[in-house]
């Protein structure tokens, strides 16, 4: 056995309060209250940190430790404690290997790990495999998986569920079982349904395949074919493992990992193998089966005998190292030689090298792919072939990176001596989505509306379908027979081999009236109500009078001395842990708090990032994160963007040049507070003036001195006065939302005659 690496493994407050079953503040108490609680290892005084068996054997001799509790929480510490991401990663993969699978059958085969594990890493598996007798292995895998995708969110991308599960419906709607076979692409129904993914990272997109073929059985739809067969391939050998494991608990697959097979993704010699309780299983054994390889797809080509009859793929972006030099030969570009900067196209044709004739494959991409001179040859090249048979433009934040509008492009490749398509498939659903309630200092931020979405791509396919090949079996158009759903256009092949060959659907798919007119009901009902309410704030504020001179005679005092007498406490904005924000979108975590930056308020815009709710806990009470309450008056400390308002939408998480007071009700009215520290020459006498990017010093700010009863007269204006600023800034967004929505309308010529 390897020497022990042992490591240190320690935890925080808040851990130790989800380990326990309880709140922190209870921790905190404990901590006070007992001498014996165990003394802190490591950390800062704000932030300590315990070792985790000394934090076990104190809460099991106070009896305070209870075994259902916080099991999975006792866990991850150990797999954290290793630091390095692909120790982790080996020791998650080995827990889905070893545990059993659902309904109690044995695992698939170990995943293979270089050099093996260490002792630690063993011990850390061993516990958590345990752990599953009581928690379930699926359950247990996920959350270590889950946990571990999060802490290296920037490092691993992955695709959103709602996106893979559009993708695989996507490519069997657009070429799978359910669309007719066109002469020369008839198969064995006998044969496996086979769908690749060529990077398939920790196997979302395939684990979206099999479940849609679970759903189709649940229905009681028949199987079109013996089984479904998933591959995948990755660089990553770590990834590599994970995905097999994930498969093989989440869809019920028998998995078989890179070291189980051929160096061609076949299947090897060691179908007998077996490691204790483990087995390796074969196709045959399962109706899904999965077969996960270690390769670089572009340098090592198309596993042998692939012949897949789909292919999802979400690869990896703008990637400038992936062998042009090498594979300049490379019989796969059919369409011609990929720039060194159109890697993506690289990725297209290798898709096509992968399916059999007739097969489908659907493909997230940027969506400079579509338009850049350098790749307008081989996109030229793919729609006279007509390989290329859609391009689907997605709303921002359909997956990372979320500011960008992704594309799908759903391929086919070509049947030889098959007719060449001669019309191309643009949808545009960028326009599909809703506003949420935003964070401190906005009013809202666009996110998706995935059943719209869905629908708008999966009715375009439906209809074009219909259109083209009359009797397809399957779900029947959501738009009558001939018609073109909203936001979507066929274009002739001819009239796109210009110059460019700019296929972005947005300069192909006019703006149809009843896209651009949606919601302008809704929005000028809104507009009515906004104005009722702004003409009542305005004859309240416009019937105010003010007598000459200053509030009083009584002088002022600043936020400092405020400070020192106790009258509010003041918590600094900081720098959030690394790994704790995530960006905000369709998957944010549910219950997550903003995370609001100077660079948020500069962009006029909602704050970008959010922090999931179990992070806001664990920072807000070991202190590496400042949380605001819905009592708190937040300052801005940069003169750039001074302002002060109260955080009734709470909690915020505040970064850097942030401040939160919080103010003691019984001696401050937090109303007033904020208007008094808002007003623009309270941060011209804070502020420093070295230089333009001046900072205001949040201690120098003074408030007027006034007892309380007054304090709540002048809030009591300073809250009518937030609202009808409120109100000020949702009309001005609204208004411009209608300009912009009436002009669509009057361009695509939507304007009723009247009688």
């Amino acid at each position: 056995m390897p020497a022990s690496t042992e490591p240190h493994v320690s935890v925080t407050l808040a851990e130790i309060a989800r380990i326990a079953g309880v709140g922190r503040a209870a921790v905190s108490n404990w901590r006070r209250r007992h001498d014996s609680f165990p003394q802190p290892v490591g950390g800062t005084d704000t932030s300590p940190q315990f070792a985790l068996s000394q934090v076990e054997e104190w809460l099991r001799a106070q009896g305070k430790l209870k075994e259902d509790a916080g099991g999975r929480e006792r866990l991850w510490p150990q797999f954290e404690a290793f630091g390095d991401r692909d120790m982790m990663g080996r020791a998650i993969a080995a827990v889905g290997a070893r545990v059993p699978a659902p309904g109690g059958a044995p695992g698939p085969v170990p995943p293979p790990v270089d050099g093996g594990l260490t002792e630690a890493q063993e011990n850390a598996v061993e516990q958590a495999v345990r752990a599953a007798g009581e928690d379930g292995g699926a359950e247990t895998f996920d959350f270590l998986l889950n946990r571990w995708l999060g802490t290296h969110v920037r490092q691993i991308a992955t695709t959103p569920e709602p996106l893979a599960a559009l993708m695989a419906e996507l490519a069997e709607l657009a070429g799978g079982p359910d669309a007719p076979a066109s002469p020369g692409t008839e198969r064995d129904p006998a044969e496996p349904w086979t769908v690749l993914d060529p990077a398939c990272g920790v196997g979302g997109l395939l684990l979206a395949a099999a479940r849609h073929r679970q759903a189709r059985a649940a229905d009681g739809t028949p199987a079109p074919s013996a089984g479904l067969r998933l591959r995948g391939r990755d660089s990553d050998p770590v990834l590599v493992c994970l995905a097999a494991a994930r498969l093989a608990l989440a869809a019920g697959a028998t998995a078989v990992p890179d070291a189980a097979r051929g160096r061609d993704g076949s299947a090897g010699d060691r179908k007998d193998r077996s490691a204790g309780p483990h087995r390796a299983a074969g196709p045959g054994d399962s109706p899904i089966s999965a077969s996960i390889s270690r390769a670089d797809s572009l340098r090592e080509g198309a596993p042998a005998g692939t012949g897949a009859d789909v292919v999802l793929c979400n690869p990896p972006f703008n990637e400038r190292d992936w062998g042009h030099a090498e594979l300049a030969t490379d019989p796969r570009w059919v369409y011609g030689h990929p720039p060194r900067t159109e890697p993506e196209l690289a990725w297209v044709q290798h898709a096509l090298s992968c399916l059999r004739p007739g097969g489908t494959a659907v493909l997230l991409l940027p969506p400079a792919v579509a338009s850049r001179r350098a790749g307008r040859r081989i996109r030229a090249a793919l729609l006279r072939a007509g390989a290329l048979h859609a391009v689907i433009a997605l709303p921002p934040g359909a997956a990372p990176p979320h500011g960008v509008a992704l594309h799908l492009w759903v391929l086919r490749a070509p049947v030889e001596g098959g007719a060449a398509g001669t019309e191309l498939l643009f949808v545009d659903a960028a326009q599909h989505r809703t506003e949420q309630a935003g964070g401190t200092g906005g009013a809202g931020k666009a996110a998706l509306d995935w059943p719209a979405v869905s629908e708008t791509v999966l009715s375009a396919v439906r209809s074009r379908s219909s259109q083209r090949r009359p009797g397809t079996r399957g779900a029947a158009p959501a738009t009558g027979a001939g018609e073109r759903p909203p936001g979507t256009r066929t274009v002739p092949v001819i009239d796109l081999l210009d110059e460019q060959v700019d296929l972005t659907p947005a300069r192909h798919v006019p703006v149809s009236a009843a896209v651009a007119g949606a919601g302008l009901g809704r929005r000028w009902s809104r507009m009515t109500a906004l104005l009722d309410e702004l003409r009542a704030a305005a004859g309240d504020l416009a019937r105010l009078d003010f007598a000459d001179g200053a509030p009083g005679g009584q002088g002022s005092t600043t936020v400092g001395e405020l400070a020192r007498a106790g009258a509010l406490t003041l918590h600094p904005g900081q720098a959030p842990p690394d790994g704790t924000v995530r960006e905000g979108g369709p998957d944010a975590p549910k219950g997550s708090a903003p995370y609001l930056t100077v660079q948020d308020l500069l962009l006029g815009g909602a704050p970008l990032g959010r922090v999931a709710a179990g992070d806001v806990a664990a920072g807000g009470g070991d202190g590496t994160l400042t949380v605001t309450e819905t009592t708190d008056v937040v300052v801005v400390g940069s003169s750039r963007a001074f302002d002060a308002w109260v955080d009734a939408d709470g909690p915020t998480v505040l970064g850097p040049q942030f401040h939160a007071l919080r103010p003691d009700p019984a001696l401050l009215d937090r109303w007033f507070l904020a208007g008094c520290l808002r007003a623009p020459a309270n941060a011209r006498q804070a502020g420093s003036h070295a230089s333009t990017a001046s900072r205001v010093d949040v201690r120098r700010l003074q408030i007027p001195r006034l007892p309380l009863d007054e304090q709540r007269r002048y809030g009591e204006v300073f809250r009518r006065l937030a609202d009808f600023e409120r109100l000020l800034g949702e009309s001005r967004g609204l208004g411009t939302e209608l300009v912009r929505g009436l002009s669509d309308c009057l361009s695509a010529g939507g304007l009723a005659t009247r009688p």
